[in-house]
């Protein structure tokens, strides 16, 4: 088999893994087993062993000795520090995209944010997550700093363990977030002082590490 039909392969194994995974179909501590999703897909373990390799560097698949590999657990120390360090590099990466965003860049980002207004009602955290990176990609994908904007999408891919349940835990702070991503894009629309814009992004995604640590750990949050 040729290096790129392998690689076409691991690509196919790595969409159908990651798709289970970010669904909750493999929860956490699930066992991947090599084989059998080989034969799912009809394919060799090979590529199926490389897009699970892929997987564990980006912080989804752990393994275990005597075990092999399995959907990772939350790791709440890491979410706390790479949520700590993302509000610093995303919060920086927006401010320095805000001039270069566009009116139809902001209107992209007031529709992602509408939708995730309709959804507060009857909660889907699951889809609401997703329209909460959706909202966030367009206010910093423009950022002009090839290796600021590395920083944040390495941000990113490492929080797939908790961040898709954090709106689980804390559904409240649905509402709350709607609010502040308008008061951000109306910064951006209003030319306001990098600083201003960054800090609110900063401050923006550190409320909700507050808010998810007080729903975690409510006696030492009196």
């Amino acid at each position: 088999m040729s290096d790129t039909a392998t690689a076409s392969k691991s690509e196919r194994a790595y969409d159908y893994i990651h798709e289970r995974i970010t669904r909750h179909q493999y929860s956490p501590g699930y066992r991947l087993v090599l084989g059998t999703i080989a034969d799912e897909l009809e394919m060799s373990v090979v590529p199926v062993r490389e897009a699970i390799r892929r997987l564990e560097a980006e912080g989804y698949v752990t393994f275990e000795r005597n075990v092999g590999a399995r959907v990772a657990v939350p790791d709440e120390t890491e979410y706390v520090n790479t949520m700590q360090v993302l509000s610093l590099v995303e919060g920086s990466a927006i401010s320095t995209a805000a001039p270069l965003l566009t009116g139809r860049d902001l209107a992209e980002a007031r529709h992602v944010n509408a939708q995730m207004h309709q959804l507060i009602e009857r909660f889907d955290p699951h889809e609401f997550t997703r329209l909460n990176q959706r909202f966030h990609t367009i206010l910093f994908e423009q950022c002009p700093n090839p290796h600021l904007l590395d920083l944040v999408h390495r941000g990113w891919r490492r929080l797939p363990g908790v961040r898709d349940s954090t709106f689980t835990f804390i559904p409240e702070r649905a509402g709350h977030s709607v609010d502040e991503h308008e008061q951000i894009v109306q910064l951006i629309e209003d030319g306001a002082d990098p600083l201003e814009i960054e800090l609110a992004a900063r401050n923006h995604r550190l409320r909700t590490l507050d808010q998810f640590l007080e729903a975690r750990h409510p006696d030492t949050h009196q």
